[in-house]
């Protein structure tokens, strides 16, 4: 078969990937796309109880509202905000299964490993020629399949930061994963038995952070006998207020309001700044060990462990392609001055395209919440206007990919979400704003 009859494989089944799939579409491409779980968009299920701070007009890819309204289908109300299970619902089930996408989907399926067929990483003759090889287990049987070009969607949310500090799992951390949840947990619902008059400490100063705090504390007038403990590594709590009042996004800045009265409240054990080092079980909790400042630190009594501390791109099955990240952020190379979370927010950082992303690897791309490596401020909005490049340059339409089509808001909101509990804030939750969930 010549490479140019091969389809386009798109590694991850979110918002960005089916992006890419509807894009193909579109343009008449072939493609096949391998998601690991059992369903589309299964990453946003672990989250579907958390609302977004971004309205659907920020969450919705425009070659993907084409194909839905040529379809007859119908469109959320782009004021709406969704919660994540909406986006799946409203969006991404009703797109994967359009006639010309369903058949290319390949759920149950996940990549192990990427390369060039008959070549390893070292040899270069007549490299850029061969197709890709992409190796799969694919409902527990082991499948090998070809492509002219690779679009890795596949995300960070598999791969959570650990509760230990300095990027590095603690001292039995890894032998205790049963009592730790990495992510935002559904506390007032479907995991309420879990945390209900159970002492959890929560690690992390994000707003995921702010929202599993505010949901626990909901929980205490349910338990009263429900204790909260906050890690965290910043110098002192305040930092995690943000602009409230201020704050041109009124989601967020009723987040701060409301964490800084739970704060004063006393109704919090904050510990901060904390460096984790050692998990330890002592019969069946846990012992915390590291240092405050400079000294000895040791918090026991813990029943579980809540970990909000942001994720980062796992590349273990890209061993046998060439390409580059950031030493620093993990991201793609070009976009690192561009996406830095020490100089910029989501809303500072430029739009970028097929350039930016390009590999040594010819037609291998990484796209999406991976894109960004250990950035937080990724945006779902800007993952679809990668796709849109990406594609107009493998349809060889090389102008369009170096256009910009992105409109951003003046502000930007980085990854997070709210949880249900947080009430007051969500009556706020129509601000036109921008986040990304995830993907």
């Amino acid at each position: 078969m010549n490479n140019h009859d091969l389809p386009v494989a798109i590694i991850g089944g979110g918002p960005v990937g089916l992006s890419a799939a509807a894009h193909l579409k579109k343009s008449n491409q072939p493609f096949i796309l391998f998601e690991t779980g059992s369903q589309i968009g299964a990453n946003i299920l672990k989250w579907g109880h958390v609302r977004l701070f971004s309205p659907w007009e920020y969450n919705i890819d425009k070659a993907a509202e084409t194909l839905l309204r040529e379809a007859q289908l119908p469109i959320p109300n782009k004021a709406d905000v969704p919660y994540g299970k909406e986006i799946i619902e409203n969006y991404l089930k009703p797109l994967a299964n359009l006639p010309g996408i369903k058949e290319h989907i390949n759920l149950n399926s996940k990549v192990i490993a990427i390369g060039r067929s008959g070549l390893d990483k070292m040899k270069d003759a007549k490299r850029e020629e061969l197709p890709f090889s992409i190796q799969v287990i694919e409902n527990g049987k082991f499948k090998l399949y070809e492509a002219k070009a690779v679009i890795d969607a596949s995300g960070t949310w598999q791969s959570p930061n650990p509760v230990g500090s300095g990027g590095i799992f603690a001292l039995g951390e890894v032998d205790n994963r049963a009592q730790i949840y990495y992510g935002m947990p559904d506390i007032n619902e479907a995991d309420e038995d879990k945390y209900a008059n159970k002492t959890t400490l929560v690690v992390g100063g994000g707003h995921s952070a702010i929202g599993t705090i505010l949901a626990l504390n909901d929980l205490i007038h349910k338990y009263p006998k429900t204790k909260i403990h906050w890690v965290l590594r910043k110098k002192q709590v305040s930092d995690v207020y943000g602009g409230q009042e201020a704050d041109k996004f009124k989601a967020r800045g009723a987040l701060g309001i409301q964490i800084e009265k739970l704060v004063n409240s006393g109704a919090i054990e904050i510990h901060t700044p904390v460096y984790i080092h050692e998990i330890e079980k002592n019969k069946d909790q846990l012992v915390i060990k590291g240092l405050k400042h400079k000294d000895n630190f040791v918090l026991e009594g813990i029943d579980e462990i809540i970990s909000n501390t942001g994720s980062r791109p796992d590349f273990n099955f890209l061993r046998e392609i060439r390409f580059d990240s950031d030493s620093a952020l993990e991201s793609v190379p070009k976009l690192a001055n561009l996406i830095d979370p020490n100089i910029h927010s989501c809303g500072t950082v430029r739009p970028h395209g097929e350039a930016e992303l390009r590999q040594k690897e010819k037609g291998f791309y990484i796209v999406g919440m991976k894109s960004y490596g250990r950035a937080p401020t990724f945006l779902m909005t800007t993952g679809y206007e990668q796709i849109r490049s990406i594609v107009a340059f493998l349809n060889g339409n090389f102008e369009s990919a170096k256009r910009v089509e992105l409109n951003l808001p003046e502000t930007g909101v980085c990854s997070s979400g709210i949880n249900t509990a947080i009430k007051e804030a969500e009556v706020k939750l129509k601000s036109s704003c921008a986040a990304s969930c995830g993907v």
